[in-house]
């Protein structure tokens, strides 16, 4: 392995919307600096990066990956992150580590919709940013058309540093715009006009002298646009053409190299953490200090077994060293470090400052970790991740995997932080929740191949509550004779609505020992029992008091069973007469649409029985605040998408519980006895 400093070092993201180039884009960065022997292939399923079988399956990357190369005494290291906003998580994570992001936007089609989602993450985490038009070579790429597109999100300080030469088709190569050439074509002329005045711009003595009309020296002119692009005060375009002849991937290897910051030039956020893992004070996290790193990314290899991929950001890491986690504030010891091209992994004997690096079989690790010296403690500032919306109900499909769906479920859960699980008090559901139908599909399918447990899915039961809305009263015995000890009780009860959200009140009037004392606990044992299991459509029973006013018991055969059963077939008899009513959960909404989509937004949600609170808008997008029943929102993930192409988003989150309208209520009831008499049969 080349030595290298970490001055040397070059960490980059390739971000962008799906289907842009970008994995394409970084197996040409591979071959070209023959890191690799062949040019790798997303169609073919020979690609380095996109090793996973749900990758080769479905033709586009799912996770991200790393990917290194050596590129005149630079050290590039590129995270190939997934551009569909399914799996916006893994480039969430991937910018938290890198110090510059390559932003691929289709030369044909243009930006797109998580190219502008990724680039707002790159410029909240203030990372320098390269433009790159992939796939420059297909029949309809023009130049003038893209940058008109790229410019109009992104701003006019996106500056092409290099020119094609032809377009479409007749795309041959690229011209340098800085330094300019003596016979310099027109259109990069007028290109290093425009990238030099935003060079100068962010210098006030170098813009004074260049407006006086001083010649500036080509040295003085590089500093200042290295210093605007770091700055985040440039966006320099390349456009490329990856797959076939490689045109221009040189370009953009010798500009990541020439511009891109290494992680000696970048300040790191970073806290000094108290004994509990609690973040504190600032403290400065220099490339030559102490160890410390993040674990950014963690996976199972059903060969490796857990593998966690961390970012060092200051000291070296020599193998067989102790380490820290502030979480968790254990420590272990490494025993190997591995270097990672794709899947392949290289063991090193050292890692240092800037590196990207891999830890085999350390199960304490999570994403988002800490890790230092034994005698320092530090915390990284947290990942933001988008709150999941899709969800589905799974059983196993083979009874007795129980067990082992809960442990791969776990393991899942555990590497991907927009995937979710829980067990539904109400409904008793296992329900997983992920950013879509096509996560959840991913999810599922690594778990039936990794782990060998397959699934039955469905759409979530709604978590309906049962309640009442007038008084009743009804009277029952239980008398049971089979021969020997035989069973009897006999109950009076009344129950009335209490305020919403008061829950459950039980209450004994019995007096002159018409029920002894000792059986008054085994009524409400039974009431409970039916509280739990639901009266009308089998979903649990609130805000409800129940008052046993008189009854009967028999001095032999009255027991705790016999109370318990006429205490639950009383209650029942005394919730047909007390108007029963479903309560429905309401959840409050914020959307986030494009404001040409606004309108028919607010009519879908009108026409789900949702409620507008409130409108905003942010820039070119509209922000729609609601509340709208949870029922009407179980596949609206989908719906939004459609409705809008794609640009829509949503969150949720839990408001109270409102009253079924009634024609809904009778096919909720109606469905409940139709599985209740399936049942039976």
């Amino acid at each position: 392995m080349a030595k290298y400093g970490t001055s040397d070092i070059r960490n980059i993201a390739l971000v962008g919307h799906g289907a842009a180039g970008k994995t394409t884009l970084a197996e040409a960065m591979l071959f070209r600096t023959k890191a690799t022997s062949r040019v790798g292939s997303v169609r073919d399923g020979t690609s380095v990066l996109d090793y996973e079988a749900e990758e080769k399956e479905r033709k586009n990357s799912i996770d991200a990956a790393i990917g290194h190369c050596s590129y005149k005494g630079k050290e590039i290291q590129i995270v190939d992150t997934p551009g569909y906003p399914d799996f916006v998580a893994e480039a969430i994570a991937a910018l938290a580590v890198v110090d510059a992001v390559v932003v691929c936007v289709d030369g044909q089609a243009g930006v797109r919709v998580n190219t502008r989602k990724v680039w707002s993450l790159a410029a909240e985490r203030s990372l320098p940013r390269l433009i790159v038009l992939t796939r420059f070579d297909q029949e309809h790429a023009k130049l003038a058309t893209v940058l008109d597109d790229i410019r109009g999100q992104f701003g006019d300080r996106a500056v092409p540093l290099y020119v094609p030469r032809g377009e479409g088709l007749q795309y041959k190569g690229n011209e340098l715009v800085f330094p300019l050439a003596k016979d310099a074509s027109e259109a990069a002329t007028a290109a290093n006009q425009r990238l030099v005045e935003a060079a100068v711009e962010g210098d006030e003595a170098l813009l004074e002298r260049y407006l006086g009309g001083e010649t500036i020296p080509p040295e003085e002119l590089k500093a200042a646009l290295v210093a605007a692009f770091r700055r985040g005060d440039i966006y320099p375009i390349i456009p490329v053409a990856g797959e076939k002849d490689l045109i221009g991937v040189d370009d953009l290897l010798a500009t990541v190299a020439d511009l891109c910051p290494s992680p000696a030039d970048r300040k790191v956020e970073a806290l000094e953490a108290d004994g509990d893992g609690e973040a504190g004070k600032p403290v400065a996290i220099v490339p030559d200090g102490p160890f410390t790193a993040r674990v950014f990314k963690t996976i199972y290899d059903p060969f490796v077994g857990k593998l966690s991929y961390l970012r060092v950001f200051s000291g070296q890491l020599p193998q067989n060293a102790t380490v820290a986690n502030t979480r968790s504030g254990g420590s272990f010891k490494v025993a190997h470090i591995y270097r990672l091209q794709g899947k392949e992994q290289q063991e090193i004997p050292e890692a240092q400052a800037g590196d990207l690096v891999a830890f085999a079989k350390i199960e304490d690790l999570q994403q988002g970790d800490a890790l230092c010296t034994p005698d320092l403690r530090v915390a990284f500032p947290p990942l933001q991740f988008p709150k999941p919306m899709v969800s589905l109900a799974v059983e196993p499909k083979s009874r007795g995997d129980e067990a082992k769906l809960s442990g791969a479920i776990a393991k899942l859960a555990d590497q991907d932080p927009t995937f979710k699980v829980n067990r539904d008090r109400q409904t008793g559901e296992l329900v997983i929740t992920g950013m879509s139908n096509l996560h959840l599909d991913v999810v599922l399918s690594r778990m039936k191949r990794r782990f060998q447990v397959e699934v039955v899915t469905r759409i979530p039961k709604v978590p309906y509550l049962e309640t009442i809305t007038a008084r009743g009263d009804a009277k029952y015995r239980h008398k049971k004779q089979t021969g020997g000890a035989g069973q009897f009780a006999e109950v009076w009860m009344r129950i009335e609505p209490q305020a919403r959200g008061v829950g459950f009140e039980f209450e004994s009037e019995v007096v002159g020992g018409a029920i002894s004392q000792s059986f008054i606990p085994s009524i409400e044992k039974g009431v409970r029992h039916v509280m739990e299991k639901g009266v009308i459509a089998g979903f649990p029973v609130v805000d409800v008091k129940a008052i046993v006013y008189d009854g009967k018991e028999h001095p032999v055969d009255s027991k705790d069973i016999a109370f318990q059963v006429a205490g639950r077939q009383c209650f029942k008899l005394c919730v047909q007469q007390a108007k029963p009513v479903l309560l429905e959960p309401i959840v409050e909404v914020e959307i986030t649409v494009p404001q040409d989509a606004m309108g028919a937004i607010m009519g879908d949600l009108n026409g789900r029985r949702g409620r507008i609170v409130s409108t905003d808008t942010v820039g070119n997008f509209a922000a729609i605040k609601a509340t709208i029943p949870q029922s009407e929102l179980m596949t609206y993930s989908t719906e939004l998408r459609s409705m809008t192409g794609g640009e829509g988003s949503y969150t949720m989150k839990p408001s109270h519980y409102d009253v079924v309208p009634a024609h809904i209520a009778q096919q909720v009831i109606a469905q409940y006895k139709k599985v209740e008499e399936k049942e039976e049969d």
